[in-house]
């Protein structure tokens, strides 16, 4: 019977045609094995599935409707995407960070295992962290909708990605999985679920962890871990660290636009976080009013303290803050999450420009807290339905005024 389906008029079926018939199995193995009877309080985990691997065939039998291939799983896939770059160059950085603080680094295993070593090494400490995260997180996302009888969340796919890029390597597990559980249900499932949230679900995390075991997310040191030779565990200050403690960065523009600098896996590297726009903007996934106007609010915050120039901080070169901490990083997907950002495009540029704005402000007028970024976007997400509703007012209160103006013109 095997060689029946393989064979087609006496020639190898070709791969698509088989790797199709693959496909239509299982598509028919998803629709025979639908949970029904005593299993169908099963049902949000069988749709979350099936929708998953296929594209739903429901439509719309009346009414208008967009029809569209993209639904929200493909978008959030589209994100996971973007952050690939950003996440592989972490897990290099990882371990070339805890190879340069070594007095064992293997030079005589050449450039070339010098760097799968570190990746390798990278890969296996955030291992765990991406793990926890989705376990923790999408567990209670699974068990939030078969209580409900809802469908299963998709948002938790690109934040469980996010919440391991942006805390510390060095992150307990125990304390990981604290703060995913928060970021769930205090951050998104007591407020109706995915595009219910007013507050971005992974900064939530991180702010969880922060205000709960601050010496581990200050952001003064670097997050390296035993390494790979046997030494001990290092520490040693990140760029925000250094300008803080009223010192200048030890690192150049060059080494922090590209990323082997100490950091987040994820916020490192401006190239690899550049990358990742460009998918998204490509896609339309996220919004490039409000990555820009993040910058320039940035820009124009660090110009005026340039031209203020009362400290060795405030003399910084603007530009050096997009450089350092997670600046790029929240401005390419933290600002830009569709359900916690402004939805005009008016209030999209307010938006932007004041969350720059607040975090070169936050970092410069307040060394407590060397990141500013993570703040800026929570202090924003909670501002964004206000600068709506400003906007959408004032639309309506010029609208009325103009169709006054032409209703008198009529009557004349």
């Amino acid at each position: 019977m095997n060689g029946k389906r393989r064979k087609k008029n006496g020639a190898a079926q070709p791969l698509m045609e088989r790797s199709e018939f693959k496909l239509n199995r299982l598509a028919k193995w998803f629709e025979t094995h639908q949970p029904k009877g005593k299993w169908a309080w099963l049902g949000s985990t069988y749709e979350a599935f099936q929708t998953f691997a296929f594209t739903p065939n429901r439509v719309t039998s009346k009414g208008a409707h967009i029809r569209d291939a993209v639904d929200l799983k493909r978008a959030m896939i589209t994100v996971v995407i973007a952050l690939i770059p950003a996440m592989l160059f972490g897990m290099w950085n990882i371990g070339y960070q805890t190879a340069l603080h070594s007095a064992a680094w293997p030079y005589e295993l050449g450039t070339a295992a010098c760097f799968w070593y570190c990746l390798w090494f990278g890969f296996l400490r955030m291992l765990p962290l991406l793990a926890v995260s989705y376990i923790v997180g999408l567990g209670i996302e699974f068990a939030f909708a078969q209580i409900r009888h809802h469908q299963v969340n998709e948002g938790f796919l690109v934040t469980g990605f996010l919440i391991p890029m942006i805390v510390p390597v060095t992150t307990p597990l125990w304390q990981l999985a604290l703060a995913t559980a928060f970021a769930v249900i205090i951050g998104k499932e007591v407020f109706g679920g995915t595009g219910m949230n007013f507050l971005n679900p992974a900064l939530v995390a991180r702010a969880f962890l922060f205000f709960s075991y601050p010496t581990r997310m200050s952001g003064d040191n670097v997050w390296i871990a035993n390494d790979l030779w046997g030494t001990d565990a290092i520490a040693g200050a990140t760029p925000l660290a250094e300008l803080a403690a009223g010192m200048q960065p030890s690192a150049s523009a060059l080494d922090m636009f590209i990323g082997i600098i100490p950091g987040a896996t994820g916020e490192t590297s401006v190239i690899a976080i550049l990358l990742g726009a460009a998918l998204l903007l490509v896609t339309g996934i996220a919004s490039w009013r409000i990555m820009l106007s993040v910058v320039l609010g940035g820009g124009l915050i660090g110009l005026l303290f340039n031209a203020i120039g009362a400290n060795d901080y405030m003399q910084l070169p603007f530009y050096y803050h997009y450089l350092m901490g997670g600046f790029m990083f929240g401005a390419v997907f933290m600002a830009t999450d569709p359900v916690t950002a402004a939805q005009t495009n008016i209030g999209k540029w307010i938006y932007g420009l004041l969350i720059g704005a607040f975090a070169v402000m936050l970092r410069v007028l307040n060394p407590a807290y060397p990141e500013g970024m993570m703040l800026s976007i929570l202090l924003m997400n909670c501002f964004a339905p206000l600068i709506d509703h400003c906007v959408i007012a004032r639309n309506i209160k010029r609208r009325q005024k103009r169709a006054m103006v032409q209703s008198k013109v009529t009557t004349r």
